[in-house]
């Protein structure tokens, strides 16, 4: 069960990368790098963001349950409370995969304007998956190839904004207020960021955190401008900047596009520490990251 499992969440997450990397710049001259350099590439963790409401498809749950249901489990808990966020990351049912790192705004802390352009949105969101085809997911290996494939179509498809474009008033108010929420009123479970785990490279050109940032401004790519956590600290994190793209929203009677900040690339160095290597998140460290979307 398990192979077929991997192999499924293999596909997925090649299908999320392709239309992450085709936005994202950066993670395109991150491959460059790797290839003239003979490394390998193996993702640490994938991020998402959601809103947390008393809705149907809204929080955590609504990424989590389909990778729950591959065998997924939740490992550790995170509380953000200046911006009024929760997050949870999910260990993989194999080494081989990457971790999940879920993040939902708690839209019942924010002012009662944000709160009513959140729940005007979630409200019309499209429906995740059913309980059935969670149930298939959990036996993948009996339903046949065919479901299998129309399975996997239909939740990659849900890997985006699940409702209505927004006006463009309301992503503006509501980012005065959190910039976390006007980037999900946008993007909605669209992926935020992936990110290259540093120890996997096994190349001495980027055996570092330090030579993997040096290589990727020598790339022209611009970076954060430190790298969170100490030299020899279990957990060393940095990134690119946001790429910038345009996303739909209404002005007026129309669905037009603008310039918005989407995601960035992330690299994570996890140094072997006593035989073992730290698989969990620091929340000093992340709740850095996160204004990695904030707009300037």
């Amino acid at each position: 069960m398990i192979i077929a499992h991997t192999a499924f969440l293999e596909r997925l997450y090649a299908w999320l990368w392709n239309e992450y990397r085709e936005r994202v710049d950066y993670a395109r001259a991150y491959e460059n790098i790797l290839k003239a350099c003979g490394g390998n590439f193996q993702n640490d963790h994938i991020a998402f963001r959601t809103f947390a409401t008393q809705e149907r498809w809204s929080g955590i749950a609504a990424i989590s349950r389909p990778f729950e249901a591959l065998g997924y489990r939740p490992a550790g808990t995170y509380d953000f409370p200046d911006k009024h966020l929760t997050s949870i990351h999910f260990d993989p049912p194999s080494e081989n995969l990457p971790k999940l790192f879920i993040s939902e705004l708690r839209v019942w802390e924010l002012s009662p304007r944000a709160r009513r352009i959140v729940l005007a949105s979630t409200a019309k969101s499209a429906p995740g998956l059913s309980d059935a085809e969670l149930a298939d997911l959990s036996n993948l290996a009996v339903i046949g190839a065919q479901k299998r494939e129309k399975l996997l179509r239909r939740w990659a498809a849900q890997f985006g904004r699940r409702w209505p474009a927004p006006r463009e008033s309301d992503a503006k108010a509501l980012e005065r207020e959190s910039q976390f929420g006007a980037w999900t009123l946008l993007h909605g479970h669209t992926v935020n960021h992936f990110t290259a785990a540093v120890h996997a490279h096994a190349v001495p050109s980027l055996d570092g955190i330090e030579k993997t940032v040096a290589a990727l401004k020598a790339a022209g790519v611009p970076m954060k401008a430190e790298i969170e956590g100490e030299p020899g600290s279990k957990l060393r994190q940095s990134s690119t900047t946001a790429v910038v793209i345009p996303v739909e929203m209404r002005t007026g009677a129309r669905v037009v596009r603008k310039p918005w900040t989407y995601a960035y690339f992330e690299i994570a160095e996890r140094p072997m520490i006593d035989g073992r290597r730290f698989e969990g998140f620091l929340g000093g460290q992340a709740t850095n990251l996160f204004d990695m979307t904030r707009r300037t």
